[in-house]
């Protein structure tokens, strides 16, 4: 399967964005994540959702302000990000795995996505 990042750009603290992740090939049923990684940093989970989206789970420093879901019929899933601060500033990246669990890491992610710069202002 492959992964194709979107809507990463420069936005003020406050502000908002949605990411978009679009998957083509051969799209089984998977669990979709995103992870960001800072300048300097590891790379580390954001969000992840299983794929009736019934489940979802998100980083500590995320919740209440980021909202992952999905578009199954369109083989997308979104990361909505409002109340943006400046230490979100990252790459973003979607992954995919199959089966029917996550995991806030990233080894048992198959695929990736080329990623996509957030940038946010103070």
């Amino acid at each position: 399967v492959q992964l194709q990042a979107s809507g990463g750009g420069l936005v003020q603290a406050g502000g908002s964005l949605r990411l978009s992740c679009a998957a083509s090939g051969r799209t089984f049923i998977y669990v979709m994540a995103w992870f960001r990684q800072a300048p300097g940093k590891e790379r580390e989970f954001v969000a992840a959702i299983t794929y009736s989206g019934g489940s979802r789970d998100y980083a500590d420093p995320v919740k209440g302000r980021f909202t992952i879901s999905r578009d199954n019929a369109k083989n997308t899933v979104y990361l909505q990000m409002n109340s943006l601060k400046p230490e979100d500033t990252a790459v973003y990246y979607c992954a995919a795995r199959s089966g029917a669990n996550y995991y806030p890491f990233q080894g048992p992610y198959d695929h990736w996505g080329q990623g996509t710069l957030v940038t946010v202002s103070s």
